[in-house]
């Protein structure tokens, strides 16, 4: 199996990273093979369905041009420094060239210790490997920027957790893993070249049109990327769960998705990890906090400058800007699953005596569009269609805006039916899949979650159960980190 390896990080001082060998395991096999990203990435997917694939895909096998490394960051936790962090159950195989000429890094996740390991086993159990194939597959298909899943394998060992667990490995794609807390690490350290090398080196590879520019460029484009990507997590009912620095990328991308879940009823208070014992990430709190790890970025940033108030005062606005950056993403979302094409200043009202009105209510976040969009473009006959009473007097209102939009009423449709996804991946749903594959090794549930997911806004009456929000006894109040 070739594939073409063009390993840029590693033109980085090798204090950015260091040289690891996976640890072999077994008996490995594949669970799941992501075959249009394997064909994008010049992976063969019947290869990497194979045994030798399985030995790839868990680290036994490490294929000609890959060179594994782990990389060192810190990040702040829970709005703590914790210090050196850096890929503590991970390797970096390296970066490849897809058929578009774009560059990904292809990481192993469950691969063995390093030396950021901290006492642990490098290891990853199954359920959360195939949690994260499930959930940032789902995150692909409803079009928000994500790392991604390219094999999930078994390992054929357990590991110990609060119990003993099947082994599981993931390979990972992503645009690069430069986290926020890549910069903190070498800022904390007085490290002024690593942390202005790391910054040419992200520019090169994500904000190539900003070679040449000034570090608050730089800051600039990660926040409307961090604005965007927040705002479409909010309108998709997307809860991160755990957003440290450390799990905020450079690139723009959603990482790690071990506590994350999708909410059902609206509450803005929402929180389902375990360890967000405060709700410092509920689901309200995620554009402040957002803007909270925008400020920790300047402030590495900066550390590779000569103190300049003037470059200072620069990067202060746009922390202060983020708020206006999200709230400009977010009610343009918000627009599109209401059918409208633009967005005027008293849509403000709309948008948030909607949000008050399903609160009350309790209503289920992505049923409510769904059934709104229902009286736009009926698609189906069912329990997904009847919406509250109580909503009739907004609904009136929604109307008559809709009746002044420039939009026709196909185009509104056909906005609202591109912007409301019928399936999320709900709590009770991937719970039950995982469930079957780690308890009983029955992966059909799992596999057929997969696929459903993979085209959230098509409705399949066949597919109905899995665009209902759970029943009172289905309820999953808590997610847990997967480490």
């Amino acid at each position: 199996m070739k594939v073409r390896f063009d390993n840029s990080y590693l033109a980085l001082p090798e204090r950015f990273y260091s040289r690891v060998s996976p640890e072999p395991v077994a008996s490995p096999e594949v669970v799941r093979v992501n075959t249009s990203l394997a064909e994008q990435l010049g992976f063969d997917p019947d290869w990497l369905d194979s045994p030798e694939g399985a030995e790839f895909a868990v680290g036994n096998r490490v294929l000609d041009g890959s060179e594994p490394i782990a990389t060192v960051y810190g990040g702040h936790q829970f709005g703590n420094w914790a210090g050196r962090l850096g890929d503590g159950r991970a390797l970096l195989l390296g970066e490849v060239i897809d058929r578009d000429g774009q560059r990904f890094d292809v990481q192993l996740k469950g691969s063995g210790r390093t030396p950021y390991s901290r006492r642990g086993d490098g290891r990853a159990p199954l359920g959360p490997v195939l949690r994260e194939y499930l959930v940032s597959e789902a995150m692909a298909a409803l079009g928000i920027p994500t790392t991604r899943s390219l094999v999930a394998a078994t390992t054929g060992e357990s590991v110990r957790r609060e119990t003993i667990l099947p082994g599981g490995v993931l390979v990972r794609v992503a645009k690069s893993h430069i986290r926020i807390g890549t910069f903190e690490w070498f800022a904390s350290r007085g490290d002024t070249d690593a942390v202005e090398l790391l910054a040419e080196h992200v520019v090169a590879r994500h904000y190539p049109k900003l070679e040449g520019g000034s570090v608050v460029d730089l800051l600039r484009a990660v926040a409307e990327r961090q604005a965007r990507l927040v705002a479409q997590w909010m309108l998709v009912g997307f809860i991160h769960g755990v957003m440290n620095t450390d799990n905020m990328l450079l690139s723009g991308e959603t990482i790690d998705y071990g506590p994350c879940a999708f909410m059902n009823a609206y509450d803005p208070s929402t929180v389902f990890s375990s360890i967000d014992r405060h709700g410092r990430y509920a689901y309200g709190n995620q554009p402040k906090i957002a803007q909270w790890n925008l400020s920790r970025l300047a402030q590495a940033l900066l550390a590779s400058t000569e103190r300049d108030e003037a470059i200072v005062s620069q990067a202060q606005d746009v922390v202060d800007a983020f708020p206006q950056m999200f709230q400009d993403a977010w009610a343009a979302g918000m627009a599109q699953k209401l059918g409208l094409s633009e967005v005027r200043e008293e849509d403000w009202a709309l948008f948030t005596d909607l949000l008050e009105l399903m609160y009350v209510d309790e209503s289920d976040y992505t049923l409510t569009f769904v059934r709104l969009t229902e009286l736009v473009e009926p698609r189906f006959d069912s329990e997904l269609s009847a919406l509250p009473d109580a909503f009739g007097p907004w609904v009136e209102r929604w109307q008559a805006r809709r009746d002044d939009d420039a939009a026709t009423l196909p185009e509104q449709a056909e906005l609202m039916v591109r912007a409301n996804p019928v399936f999320i991946p709900r709590n009770h749903l991937v719970e039950e899949a995982l469930d079957a594959a780690v308890g009983e090794g029955d992966f059909s549930r799992f596999h057929q979650l997969v696929e459903v997911l993979a085209d959230p806004y098509a409705y399949d009456a066949s597919h109905s159960e899995f665009a209902l929000p759970p029943g009172p006894d289905e309820q999953v109040h808590v997610t847990f980190c997967g480490t």
